[in-house]
């Protein structure tokens, strides 16, 4: 059994950390005690001790999120970076990284996580309840919020009350009345958008019953999980289809159909969809000439389409093949679906690359700029199947970083029930 000696007040945060990644090795080797009633006690306050560990934690995302430091490593969002590196499901990357950008605003949620009197749960509710309030409304909300915990409710009915937490200060406040949604009716179909001051977006709308048909057809099928790994949750998909569709990548087609010329004109050998699945010669022949299916022809060596330096941009029969060779971003680790991604000369067009299927990849949006502003942190490597690998290197002239450096002096933070 090993000792741990340290002094609390002196010591950093990353020797700190290292005691924690210790004790925890430890304790996770233990067997659970036999009396049923010691385990809940030991488990609620190692549950109360975690919860402090959550407040560190976000204010470690905090500063990442804020500086923009995953961004030199690679990650396109701090969302990412808990994804890849901590190895967190998306939903808890969210919850985590909202509770970090509301910290500043939940001075009572922020103080009671970090002394211990407010558990993790209650304190990611009310951080996602506040997220799009004003800091007027934040205020009241927390303070709505934190009653109801000192009241006993649940987190989940927390939760339930938080959703719909703008009514209630506006019912407090007398200043209900109708929107605009609710006065327009809903025989047509409407959007609004405005722009945030970050350069964003925010877009709210309804579709009537024929348009949301359309919708469906449209963006439902681009929508869908891209595989296994795929984390993003549904709004982050649907929102990137329609990003999709909006800049040209989306094409009406539903379905391609692999084939060689031979094929078509009367040869035996199968042809497949993009996901690998076989199909008989004789069902290729007769299926590529159906609505809604686009037959990819594959010449001499199943390398179609050479374009030379002629053109800039890829065909769209270019694009599908690429389709059905990267189904998410050529950038190793990131699961951006391949049908949302743009086309990228492997080397640079204005190098002289020719617009050729060998020489293109495909690279979701912030990877591509990212390739082409930071090429000395991109590896790149042809795999055997065809397709070109991109590796994201650290930055350049990354100094050892010193974890225990001394702590700088803090401020007590005084929590007010």
């Amino acid at each position: 059994m090993s000792s741990i000696s340290i002094d609390l007040h002196s010591a950093s945060t990353g020797e700190l950390v290292d005691a924690i990644a210790q004790i925890t090795h430890e304790l996770a080797q233990r067997n659970a005690p036999d009396s049923p009633a010691a385990c809940m006690h030991i488990a609620e306050s190692l549950a109360a001790a975690c919860d402090r560990q959550e407040s560190a934690l976000a204010a470690l995302i905090g500063r990442v999120d804020a500086s923009g430091e995953m961004r030199r490593w690679g990650l396109p969002s701090t969302q990412a970076w808990l994804r890849t590196r901590l190895g967190m499901r998306d939903t808890r990357a969210k919850e985590r990284v909202t509770l970090a950008r509301q910290r500043h605003r939940l001075p009572r949620v922020t103080a009671g996580l970090a002394a211990g009197e407010l558990s993790y749960g209650y304190a990611s509710t009310v951080a996602d309840a506040v997220a799009r309030l004003d800091d007027s409304d934040c205020a009241e909300a927390e303070s709505l919020l934190l009653d109801m915990v000192g009241q006993g409710f649940s987190a989940g009915k927390v939760a339930s009350f938080g959703r719909r937490i703008r009514d209630v200060i506006t019912e407090r406040d007398g200043t209900d009345k109708p929107d605009a949604e609710s006065r327009r009716g809903y025989a047509r179909s409407w959007v609004t958008s405005t722009r945030s001051l970050d350069g964003g977006r925010y877009v709210k709308g309804w579709l009537n019953a024929e348009d949301a048909a359309v919708w469906d057809g449209t963006l439902g099928p681009l929508a869908k999980p891209a595989g296994t790994d795929d984390r993003r949750d549904l709004s982050e998909r649907m929102a990137a289809a329609l990003t999709a569709v909006l800049a040209g990548g989306h094409r009406a087609t539903k379905i391609t159909v692999i084939c060689d010329l031979d094929t078509l004109t009367g040869g035996a050998a199968p042809g497949r969809l993009t996901d690998g699945t076989p199909i008989p010669a004789a069902h290729v022949r007769r299926i590529a000439l159906s609505a809604g299916v686009s037959p990819l022809i594959l010449g001499r060596g199943h390398v179609p389409l050479y374009l030379g330096q002629r053109a800039r941009f890829a065909t769209p029969g270019q694009r599908q093949v690429l389709e059905t060779l990267y189904p998410t971003c050529a950038v190793q680790g990131c699961e951006v679906p391949g049908t949302l991604c743009e086309v990228d000369h492997v080397t640079g067009w204005a190098l002289g690359t020719p617009t050729d299927i060998d020489r293109l990849a495909l690279c979701c949006g912030w990877h591509n700029r990212f390739k082409h502003t930071n090429p000395d942190q991109i590896h790149i490597a042809h795999h055997t199947t065809g397709r070109h690998i991109y590796r994201v290197l650290p930055p350049p002239n990354t100094h050892p970083i010193d974890i225990h450096a001394p702590p700088p002096p803090t401020e007590p933070i005084e929590w007010a029930a």
